[in-house]
């Protein structure tokens, strides 16, 4: 087996109609592998539908963090053959791959047959029929651990474990399914073997989606209230908040649409409640207008923005990281804020969190970008560390006199007084404005607020968390990605390393304010620089021109959703051009 990054992990797709359970499988053998103390990643991807139609789950398992997708599938199993053609590009196959098929679904489709993979049938709806209550997921399940060498009884907890609820007829089903599955694979053995671990974890798992950890990074930051409206790839968002707000005194409350929902935010935050919601593309777009509202009075709240496939209604169940330029540039006037970006499942907890902490701290607008990518994925992964980051709003205590709640400091930060405070009363609206408030369409008002809300982001103190940097010191190539393209980009990365090619990592995560004098010192002495992202326009390469010195010798690999960006692709690159 060769030292590459993907030789230790077993990579698998499953695929069918609504209803054949592709998805429970994968969700159980995610959690059979961290059962045997692996890691691991479930993608799940489906069509255009609202409900039903064809879907998909890509699972990947190992002994060590796992953060995307690998360059191919080594086991693809259909339940049947519903539209498999609108997964096939996103279920990369070669002659190495097994591909376990029921012979009554038809004849195998042409683009799979022309991948080079082994094809295997395997009778699963029969075999399904003959056990009382059975069903063809857990047959191809137990198809599935066999032919990885995942034990029986690691497989035989996780179905006690996920079923135990549904009562001991179902369980009994789901065994007697696995056990079919088993023996009808058993003569092929192993065919691609999981390296287990010899003992236990020694630290604490979590199995966790970004758009969970999005929302848990909100209430470690001491978001309390959220108002928001369901939109693909974000509700997950707001699932998860619903009832764990409710538990520590919190609310979320649904509001009517996108335009009611950042309205909410604001007046919660106002309040002085620290607020937050959670929108993808086409609502992010509806927000604009009330999001320059909150940065021009300095209310501070946060958006996070799971992207998918645009623009317009676009590909909603596709990810793509191509509101890039609408969330740095969406809002008409002079509008310093906040773009951060998460660049895996569990930073999206961490960037959140630390989010809130920037926006309540300099009281504006925060923007955090995820994607379907991310926020639909579930990881096994460490425990996230506990981080110290929390809302501290400068709040105007009482008694007030001649309070001036914009007054022009030196560090662009003035008190806020929260409602109800004695003296404390303002105007704060979207009119530009005096110190104390008044409307106002004096220049030098103007001048001195734009300078004040500039200020305050400008002169923050970010520290190290503006990116996360890997690899070498003295890097040949650098590679300058974000979000959730950083995962294949690392990966590459380590490989590239292996080969004796000198490369560096830099993964952004602050996007707004631009760190110019960081970045410069995190690419010296770079001969050459590789830009990765899913947009179809370069949008991010072209935000790196904008505010950056880039060496001479630049490189841009690029494509929009819904294809991932793998890691072969990546280093393939890197190879040509050293």
């Amino acid at each position: 087996m060769s030292n590459s990054p993907q030789s230790d992990t077993v990579s698998i797709a499953l695929t069918g109609a609504g209803g054949a359970g592709v998805v429970t499988a994968g969700q159980m053998l995610l959690e059979a592998a961290a059962t045997a103390g692996l890691y691991g990643l479930m993608a799940r991807s489906s069509g255009p539908q609202i409900r039903g139609g064809e879907s998909a789950a890509f699972v990947r398992m190992g002994p060590r963090t796992v953060t995307n997708l690998a360059d191919a599938f080594d086991i693809h199993i259909a339940f049947d053959w519903l539209n498999v053609e609108r997964f096939a590009a996103e279920i990369p196959l070669d002659p190495h791959s097994v591909v376990i098929c029921d012979p009554s679904a038809g004849a195998v489709p042409e683009v799979i047959e022309n991948s080079g993979a082994r094809i295997v049938p395997v009778p699963l709806k029969d075999l399904t029929k003959e056990i009382p209550g059975g069903r063809v997921n857990m047959v191809g399940l137990g198809a599935l651990a066999n032919l990885i060498g995942l034990p029986e009884g690691t497989m035989a907890s996780t179905l006690k474990k996920i079923l135990r609820r549904k009562g001991e007829e179902a369980l009994k089903a789901s065994n007697a399914g696995v056990q079919a599955g088993r023996q009808a694979v058993a003569e092929m053995g192993v065919v691609r073997a999981l390296t287990l671990p010899d003992k236990p974890p020694q630290t604490e798992r979590w199995s966790i989606t970004g758009n969970e950890a999005a929302g848990m990074g909100a209430v470690r930051g001491g978001v309390r209230f959220v108002a928001a409206y369901p939109i693909t790839p974000a509700t997950e968002v707001l699932e998860w908040l619903a009832p764990n707000l409710e538990k520590i005194g919190g609310l979320l409350v649904q509001a009517e649409d996108e335009l009611a929902s950042i309205n909410m935010a604001i007046g919660g935050s106002f309040g002085g409640v620290p607020s937050l919601t959670a929108t993808s593309g086409p609502g992010l777009a509806l927000m604009m207008e009330s999001i320059g509202l909150a940065l021009t009075s300095e209310t501070p709240v946060v958006v996070v923005d799971v992207m998918r496939g645009g623009p317009s209604t676009g590909i909603p169940t596709k990810s793509e990281q191509s509101d890039l330029n609408i969330a740095l540039y969406g809002l008409h006037g002079d509008a310093p804020h906040i773009v951060t970006a998460a660049n895996s499942v569990a930073d999206c907890l961490f960037t959140t969190q630390w989010t809130v902490h920037l926006a309540e701290a300099m009281q504006t607008v925060g923007l955090v970008l995820s994607d379907q990518s991310l926020g639909q994925t579930r990881t096994i992964v460490d425990r996230p560390a506990d981080e110290p980051f929390q809302a501290q709003r400068l709040v105007a205590e009482a008694p007030l006199e001649n309070y001036r709640r914009y007054a022009v400091t030196d560090s662009g930060v003035s008190p806020m007084a929260i409602p109800g405070t004695p003296g404390g009363e303002y105007v704060a609206d979207g009119l530009e404005h005096s110190p104390i408030g008044r409307p106002s369409s004096q220049t030098e008002d103007h001048m001195a607020q734009l300078d004040k809300r500039l200020r305050k982001i400008l002169l923050h103190e970010y520290g190290d968390h503006w990116a996360e940097i890997t690899g070498a010191d003295a890097p040949e190539t650098v590679i300058v990605t974000f979000g959730s393209s950083t995962g294949p980009v690392r990966e590459a990365a380590e490989e590239a390393t292996a080969w004796g090619l000198k490369v560096k990592v830099v993964s952004l995560r602050l996007l707004m304010p631009a760190q110019t004098t960081k970045f410069e010192e995190a690419i010296a002495g770079a001969d050459r620089l590789l830009v990765v992202e899913q947009t179809h326009s370069r949008q991010f390469y072209r935000y790196l021109r904008a505010y950056y010195d880039l060496p001479r010798d630049v490189r841009v690999l690029n494509r929009p959703g819904p294809l991932p960006i793998r890691p072969g692709e990546v280093l393939s690159m890197l190879k040509e051009w050293s």
